[in-house]
């Protein structure tokens, strides 16, 4: 169904409202009040705040069936004022586009999740099976599907749709994320006299090339499973006159479907126990990076930096049926996969929930200067997250499907 002028102007004017509103991750207060407020206001039957402020927006049907949850962040990267022409907070429209922070990553994807669900129980009279859920998520930005473990904690979705940005496409996988951290350990020294030491920088150098040496796995949906050197740094800094004691070098892994924790990071202990067993002086490890990231609530969340890859196979229902939708209202959308990380590392990749992803714009629109979304986007993404809405409450729940390759 074509959206009406005004569904078009309350979902535009909803987007506007949110990107005036800055909300980098851990300061996401103010849109989380605004969405609750504008939720109550709109003829959703519960708002849920968890403690890690995630704000959950639901829509009840009148018959059993199936709880499908729309995954929407809420969270943006920060902005540099003075590389924009446009104010990064204005919301302003130009030549058919919504300017600002956010406008693609992702607040205008959640204003039309919301627009949507309201659209949906409008249309139905609430006469549809199960639950919509909208999930407006915290703290994507630096820590994917860390928070939204909460959220699948609470509402048990039996789908889940991801809005990160598609250009109308239907993906149905990602690469996952890791951040890996290797160390060397040498022995300091005066560098007049660096033969008393062990220098861990020169060590670092030999596992570095050992590293690059490493076949590189290959999907052929998703692509190479990269390891890239992102940092390195050594100690102590600045080191006046002595040997560096331990050198630290952080890694960018891609990961494919199947990959574990355990066994991404062992093909680079291999490299260390050889190394070793060739020079006993040589001393490394392994490790994921940690982090912890406080909540805008004060909560604290935390974890390894492993976010895993998913893929399911174009196959499934959960796929077809709103595939068959989108093309039955008019959107000739094609499936794909994300390039990047999202939350459906956590979805899919840990809870095993079958997941898609679904939104407006264009994936190269996020974390630019002068960022926008088309107006066109957002609407069509309003009336294509309707008509997922319908093809996945139709489907009889199924808690247990398969991920490809697992």
């Amino acid at each position: 169904m074509m959206l009406s002028e005004e569904r078009k102007q309350k979902v535009v004017n909803l987007c506007q409202t949110l990107v005036r509103l800055k909300s980098y991750s851990g300061e996401e207060n103010l849109v989380a009040k605004e969405i609750k407020s504008h939720a109550e206001q709109n003829g959703f039957d519960d708002v849920i705040v968890d403690e890690l402020g995630n704000v959950m927006l639901v829509m009840k049907g009148k018959n059993e069936g199936p709880t499908v949850l729309l995954d929407g962040h809420i969270d943006t990267v920060p902005v540099t004022e003075e590389r924009w022409t446009v104010d990064p907070y204005s919301g302003e429209i130009k030549d058919g586009k919504i300017y600002g922070r956010g406008t693609s990553d992702m607040k205008g994807a959640v204003s039309a999740m919301i627009a949507a669900a309201v659209n949906f129980a409008e249309d139905t009279d609430k006469s549809f099976p199960g639950k919509v859920i909208v999930s407006c998520s915290v703290h994507e930005e630096c820590f994917e599907g860390v928070s939204t473990r909460r959220i699948s904690e609470i509402i048990h979705p039996d789908y889940v749709v991801i809005g990160e940005a598609t250009h109308l496409k239907l993906n149905r996988g990602q690469r996952g994320r890791a951040e890996i951290v290797v160390e060397t350990i040498g022995k300091p020294a005066h560098s007049s006299n660096p033969e008393k030491g062990n220098n861990a920088v020169y060590q670092m150098v030999k596992l570095i090339a050992k590293i690059r040496e490493l076949p590189v796995a290959e999907d052929e949906t998703l692509g190479k499973g990269i390891l890239e050197l992102t940092d390195i740094k050594s100690s102590p800094y600045p080191g006046a006159s002595v040997v560096p004691s331990l050198c630290t070098a952080t890694f960018d892994r891609r990961l494919l479907v199947g990959e574990t924790k355990e066994s991404v990071l062992a093909t680079i202990q291999q490299l260390i126990d050889k190394l070793q067993s060739e020079d006993p002086s040589f001393k490394a490890t392994v490790k994921y990076a940690y982090g912890e990231e406080h909540c805008y609530t004060g909560a604290l969340i935390s974890g390894e930096r492993f976010f895993p890859g998913w893929l399911y196979e174009d196959e499934k229902d959960f796929v077809q049926l709103p595939l068959k939708e989108l093309s039955a209202i008019g959107l000739q959308t094609e499936l794909s996969h994300y390039s990047f990380c999202t939350n459906g590392s956590h979805f899919a990749g840990e809870a095993n929930i079958p997941t898609i992803g679904f939104g407006p714009s264009l994936e190269s629109q996020a974390h630019v200067d002068d960022e926008y979304i088309e107006i066109e986007q957002i609407v069509k993404a309003t009336e294509g997250y309707t008509g997922i809405m319908r093809a996945l409450t139709s489907i009889q729940s199924k808690k247990e499907e398969t991920i490809k390759n697992v």
